[in-house]
């Protein structure tokens, strides 16, 4: 039997043993739950993963699909943290999940400004330096470096004609929330019990009171680790968050040329924020990204980007273009709430300024509660770790060191065995070596000129815990960021559905 299973088998086994006692409970199915979910399981600790919806329901799926190197936080001084992400980023590309990652060209064109340019280069050439100073950064991406003419024309067709422009590499992931299944896939086949569509509504002590298919169960846990993100304070309410909205665009790649690099532009007036127009392998282009303050409760419903966000990216990309983007071009758009915890919740120390809210994580401890929130999804590895060594030296047991930074997630593996999996490449960027067992389920495409498959639907039912149309389409495939595009899917995703249950 294969252990990453999620499929309705064993779901019903781990909702038999649920009011068994643990020695971990993660709140939360996001980047962070999920990550200290493995960790856990992987030194050797009983674990549960409550998820109120689905994996990655919350902020993980709304990022820009970046494993970045921390050139901003160059520009903030913070160097540490720099060669945090760089670190993070080397072990996701080379050990956790060389599939789902790949180098992506960042360019600046001369059409933004020379100025620009050079100042871009430059702070690609310094995050060079940090790259190669870390271990496995060294030849993980190309140098940054001057780029022609004919290069900038070549890897974005609608930028106006210039002078060239400059280039620095960094890593984009296939689709952040596929990281998060196989985070917990993995999670599962250390021995983690992984429940979505659970509640945990209250925590006493060490017991919490978990809600899932209409009854309530009482938990038994050495620690609870809430990693609710932008929910956090429901558990924790130490915790002082400041949430900020990340919005992006989706036009369709056609639009800008079929770009093979990130458009990279400045926000006016700024020189370590810019607007990207990121391509994906699904036809499309994320423009992102936004920073907004968001005051009031945190919704649970997914935030929306506001007409003044649409006008800002749009407005800043068009700089450069020589067709400019209109709303009309727009066919789809998504937001996400970055967790960002007021200086006096971090503590004393470096990086307090409220510039540097969104570059710190959290880990604090209220009982036998330990919450971990900030940070981001490139240092998800490194902030589960911490969250784990306290988890383990508060329970006295469960190994010391934790085992992530060279173990690989269910479908990785190295290039030179990923380019030999006889399945399409783009099956292989989503599935590693599972591809040819999707491929198998079904190539047939869901929608009309989308690459997505049957097959892949048929997977996420069988064996990564979709349990819905909403799962199926917004998050186990990203169907769902072109509404007209999941309008067209939803027949044939409840059809999958209601299919009887079968081995995958």
């Amino acid at each position: 039997m294969d252990g990453t299973r999620l499929d309705a088998a064993r779901r019903a086994r781990d909702l038999d043993r649920l009011g068994s006692g643990v020695d971990v409970l993660v709140v939360g199915g996001g980047v962070t739950g999920a990550g200290v979910a493995l960790d856990a399981a992987a030194r050797g600790l009983s674990v549960l993963l409550c998820e109120r919806a689905d994996l990655a329901a919350g902020t993980s799926r709304w990022s820009s699909k970046l494993v970045h190197g921390g050139l901003r936080y160059l520009a903030h001084g913070e160097v540490g943290l720099a060669r945090e992400s760089a670190r993070e980023r080397a072990v996701l590309m080379g050990t956790t999940a060389p599939h789902l990652v790949r180098p992506l060209p960042f360019c600046v064109p001369g059409a933004a400004g020379w100025d620009v340019a050079a100042v871009a280069g430059l702070g690609g050439a310094l995050g060079d330096g940090v790259r190669t100073s870390v271990r496995g950064g060294r030849g993980s991406l190309p140098r940054a470096r001057r780029v022609s003419a004919a290069e900038v024309a070549a890897w974005l067709p609608a930028v106006r004609p210039g002078g060239g422009g400059a280039a620095f590499w960094d890593g984009q992931l296939t689709d952040d929330a596929r990281l998060v299944v196989a985070l917990a896939r993995t999670a599962a086949g250390y021995g983690a019990a992984v429940l979505t569509g659970a509640s945990v509504v209250g925590v006493d002590g060490r017991t919490a009171t978990v809600q899932v298919e209409g009854r309530r169960v009482e938990v038994e846990a050495g620690v609870v680790v809430n990693a609710a993100g932008v929910w956090s304070a429901a558990l924790d309410e130490a915790v002082r968050l400041v949430p900020s909205r990340g919005s992006h665009l989706v036009v369709r790649s056609e639009r800008l040329g079929h770009p093979t690099a990130a458009l990279t532009v400045p926000l006016p007036g700024s020189r370590s924020r810019y607007v990207f127009a990121l391509p994906q392998d699904t036809g499309l282009v994320f423009l992102g990204i936004t920073d907004e303050p968001v005051d009031g409760p945190v919704p649970d419903d997914d935030p929306q980007p506001s007409a003044a966000e649409v006008e800002q990216l749009l407005a800043t990309v068009n700089r450069v273009l020589v067709d400019p983007l209109t709303s009309a071009d727009v066919v789809g758009a998504y937001a996400g709430l970055r967790p960002l915890v007021l200086p006096a919740a971090a503590g004393a120390g470096p990086g307090d300024a409220t510039a540097d809210l969104s570059r710190k994580h959290l880990l604090h401890r209220s009982g036998a509660v330990l919450t971990v929130v900030g940070g981001k999804l490139t240092t998800y590895r490194a902030m589960a770790e911490e969250t784990v060594d306290a988890a383990v030296q508060l329970l006295g047991r469960g190994a010391r060191r934790s085992p992530t930074a060279r173990l690989p997630l269910v479908g990785a593996a190295p290039r030179r065995v990923l380019d030999r999996v006889d399945a399409p490449p783009r099956l292989v960027a989503r599935y590693g070596t599972e591809a040819a067992r999707v491929h198998g389920l079904g190539a047939e495409p869901v929608v009309a000129g989308r690459p997505e498959t049957v097959g892949e639907l048929r997977f996420a039912v069988r064996v990564e815990g979709a349990r819905s149309v909403a799962d199926l389409l917004d998050r186990r495939t990203r169907i769902g960021l072109v509404a007209a595009d999941r309008l067209a899917a939803v027949d044939r995703a409840e059809a999958v559905l209601a299919e009887p249950a079968v081995a995958g």
